[in-house]
């Protein structure tokens, strides 16, 4: 699980610089008009539309940007037709790497991923390869500074929480998908605050790297981030302290 939280913290601390290069909102704004174009327009009804609405507040996406994005998705202005792709593959070390793509031209998309992979060491696989390595679950993350051991344990659980797995500085609270948003809501009437929520893809296992291999994965995935056709990406990969703040 550390190999999923060390990377989630490097990708939380670089959300306020994206958000100014506009990177964060390009992404968001994507999900969100995807999400009403499968589920509706109303946040209320839609679970996915409202985790991606929850997203953009976070990052203080401009409203006028989030409604927008909402009637693209329904159908009440024009915009691209985004495909959903999920690619997966292998890094430095052989570490799992499993890719969430929202993109208007998969050709493009397919051969940036592939370049990304070829360029640091990894390969492209095909669908299957490594996705078993990870389950879907809702991941909330508490810094130990801000509750109680015993208070969150308490409340997290009674509210359908599977587990919680303690951290050097904060706790990470495991649910099913159908329960993050029970969970989420039990921890904000208690008034314990979250610094990351959602519903992610976790490793079940981690790949020990070190030295070049580890330098290599985490300029990997700090690429595959960037790609515009990019929306997340997960990796069972458990990396040295040291070498992430190094880098």
């Amino acid at each position: 699980m550390s190999g999923h939280s060390k990377w989630s913290s490097i990708k939380h601390k670089k959300a306020a610089v994206d958000a100014k290069r506009g990177k964060i909102f390009t992404k968001i704004i994507k999900e969100i008009t995807v999400a009403a174009r499968m589920g509706g327009g109303d946040p209320d009804s839609n679970p996915r539309l409202r985790s991606a609405v929850l997203s953009a507040k976070s990052v203080n996406l401009p409203k006028d940007k989030l409604e927008r994005a909402i009637k693209k998705g329904t159908g009440e202005l024009e915009g691209a037709n985004y495909e959903e792709i999920t690619y997966e593959g292998y890094g430095p070390g052989g570490a799992a790497v499993l890719i969430e793509s929202l993109t208007d031209n998969k050709n493009r998309a397919v051969a940036d991923i592939r370049h990304i992979f070829n360029k640091c060491a990894g390969n492209l696989g095909e669908n299957g390869c490594v996705s078993w390595m990870f389950q879907n679950k809702g991941y909330i993350v508490v810094q130990k500074k801000d509750v109680a051991e015993e208070k969150l344990m308490e409340t997290a659980l009674e509210a359908g929480a599977e587990d919680i797995r303690e951290e050097d500085d904060s706790f990470e609270v495991i649910t099913s998908p159908a329960d993050f948003e029970a969970v989420k809501s039990a921890l904000d009437n208690a008034k314990i605050p979250a610094t990351e929520a959602e519903i992610t893809m976790l490793p079940q296992s981690t790949a020990n790297l070190a030295g070049k291999e580890a330098e290599q994965m985490i300029r990997l995935m700090d690429m595959l981030d960037e790609c515009e056709d990019v929306q997340k990406v997960y990796t069972n990969a458990d990396i040295p302290d040291d070498i992430m703040n190094a880098m």
